[in-house]
């Protein structure tokens, strides 16, 4: 809801309609989509290439519907409302649960609790707008921005999700003073074709790792000392005296070596 807030103010105070987040929110209720929409529309850039740049941020609703087992959803009309409240958190947290029922129940939980509280903060956030009309007094402008970094920067501790990212971020900051808005953002995900060779190293990772673990299997100094030789009970004197077999190394005579 807070992030609904911030949303409608920053929409009013662009110059839309009370009525456009407000049906937004409700109809899309997909929030980076519509926070792209709003601010590329606001920057000048076509509407049209806004509604690309959401279609390819909501595109991620794809694999979320194919890694959801059948009948989290729902059956007939209602899977049709259950595809509408699909969004991050609630397929995070229907995936997260054991069996069957926590599954619908955290999902259902979770889709019309945002159903409820998104398109509420928008209109609060409009109507805040409405009357305050410069939104970066209260910061409200930087909400939205804050949440999404705060989400990626676990991710970026991996070495290869960084690289694409940076290189992201420098195709969108060269791209924009020629480009009209909303096509910088649509270029950077060019960096996503940095990520092709993740699972090589990914396997090349899981290959160090497996060496580190077996260091034995290259004579490597940290294997350890070697377990000491089983101790032999002495033979008896009945089995000292027994005459060794014919053909054995104890047969043979000893030959007698000439003193050095």
């Amino acid at each position: 809801m807070a992030i609904g807030m911030s949303y409608g103010a920053i929409a009013v105070t662009s110059g839309f309609p009370l009525w456009v987040p407000a049906v937004q929110s409700v109809l899309v209720l997909a929030g980076a989509s519509e926070f792209l929409f709003i601010g590329i529309v606001a920057a000048g850039g076509s509407p049209i290439a806004a509604a690309m740049a959401g279609l390819l941020v909501n595109a991620r609703h794809l694999p979320y519907g194919l890694a959801l087992p059948p009948g989290v959803t729902g059956r007939g009309w209602r899977r049709l409302a259950g595809t509408h409240v699909m969004n991050d958190e609630s397929v995070v947290f229907a995936l997260a649960q054991d069996d069957l029922p926590g599954k619908r129940a955290a999902y259902w939980a979770c889709g019309l609790g945002v159903l409820i509280c998104w398109p509420g903060g928008a209109v609060l956030g409009a109507l805040i707008g409405s009357a305050v009309h410069n939104t970066s007094t209260f910061g409200l402008d930087a909400m939205f921005p804050a949440v999404i970094l705060a989400l990626i920067v676990p991710d970026l501790r991996n070495r290869m999700t960084l690289r694409a990212a940076l290189a992201a971020a420098a195709i969108a900051l060269i791209a924009t003073p020629f480009l009209p808005a909303g096509l910088p953002v649509l270029l950077a995900l060019a960096a996503v074709f940095l990520l092709a060779r993740a699972p090589d190293a990914a396997r090349e990772a899981d290959a160090a790792r497996e060496a580190d673990g077996h260091p034995e299997a290259d004579g490597h100094p940290e294997a350890g000392p070697s377990p000491a030789p089983r101790s032999r009970p002495a033979p008896s004197p009945a089995a000292q005296s027994r005459p060794a077999p014919s053909g054995t190394a104890q047969s043979r005579p000893a030959q007698s070596r000439p003193a050095p």
